[in-house]
């Protein structure tokens, strides 16, 4: 019988990732493996017998939060349960860390196989967006007159607390990595950072922020389902692209994230790129903590 073993991978373990038969070309794990053990960032692996079978880690958001991801498993082992039983072990080992108070990850609505996993665990759903990509926003835009730009820190906290806080609604706080929104996740460098507008009326407001994965991205975060009824909203944004894009002298992009609902009023000529969409897993401290007492007590009972 196979003996197994879970533990934290660390530099020397790279030519054990090389070793797997995953079925991904090009994986980025690969060429940031060193950034992924630092830091914020973890990487577990799964041993049978001695081989490395499956991988997956997290990273640590505003001391709050922690995103599991970066799952990977050998096809020669699949069907064993290796990575549901890994990504327990991962959530579990996350949660023990001081200050976590929520757990989640997100994955694509057609990788059947991630989701399964998330709802083993017992995650709860928590959002569904489109990362829709575009470089053309043209067909949204009537020419009117962009937002203004709000410098006071107050009135950008002001937006902030009551649209995000108060109601704890999921925020767009990276590209792939929305959060639900506390104030831990609003420190005020990030507020002086990112570019906040609002309308005329003051009834809605846009922030823009410079993201960067595989390529760049100016991430506008809109949190109102009416993308294609504001005059100047397009332009505010249109204009901060064109900016980044002379900054950066590469591949960019505009990412949004947007509801499915959001994505049915795009008008039929726009050029936005929408793969499938990103749903959110999560799962609060009090709930994990709550599933480990009655693990516990269920065992104590059988025992």
């Amino acid at each position: 019988m196979a003996t197994t073993m879970i533990r934290t991978l660390n530099l020397n373990d790279f030519s054990n990732l090389e070793s797997m038969e995953t079925g991904i070309e090009d994986d980025y794990v690969k060429r940031i493996f060193n950034r992924l053990i630092t830091g914020n960032n973890r990487l577990y692996g799964l041993f049978s017998d001695g081989q490395l079978v499956s991988y997956g880690g997290f990273t640590i958001y505003a001391k709050r939060y922690a995103m599991l991801g970066r799952l990977r498993s050998d096809r020669r082992y699949r069907g064993r349960n290796f990575a549901t039983t890994l990504m327990s072990h991962i959530m579990h080992e996350a949660f023990k860390l001081n200050g976590i108070q929520w757990v989640g990850a997100n994955t694509q609505e057609d990788n059947l196989a991630t989701r399964r996993i998330l709802e083993k665990l017992g995650m709860k759903q928590e959002s569904v967006l489109h990362g829709a990509l575009t470089k053309d926003t043209k067909a949204l835009e009537s020419g009117a007159k962009p937002w203004n730009k709000i410098y006071d820190l107050k009135r950008k906290k002001d937006w902030i607390n009551e649209v995000y806080v108060k109601k704890t609604a999921v925020f767009p706080y990276e590209c792939y990595y929305p959060l639900p929104a506390s104030k831990e996740l609003f420190p005020e460098d990030h507020l002086l950072e990112w570019s906040f507008y609002e309308n005329d009326a003051r009834t809605r407001f846009l922030i823009t922020k410079k993201d960067q994965k595989k390529h760049h991205y100016l991430h506008a975060v809109y949190p109102w389902s009416d993308i294609t009824k504001q005059a100047g909203l397009w332009e505010t944004i249109a204009n901060d692209y064109h900016q980044l894009v002379e900054q950066t002298a590469d591949e960019t992009y505009i990412w949004m994230d947007l509801t499915k609902e959001e994505v049915q009023s795009l008008p039929g000529d726009h050029k936005f790129t929408l793969p499938s969409p990103w749903i959110l897993h999560g799962m609060e401290r009090k709930k994990w903590k709550e599933s480990v007492k009655a693990v516990a007590s269920f065992s104590t009972l059988h025992h």
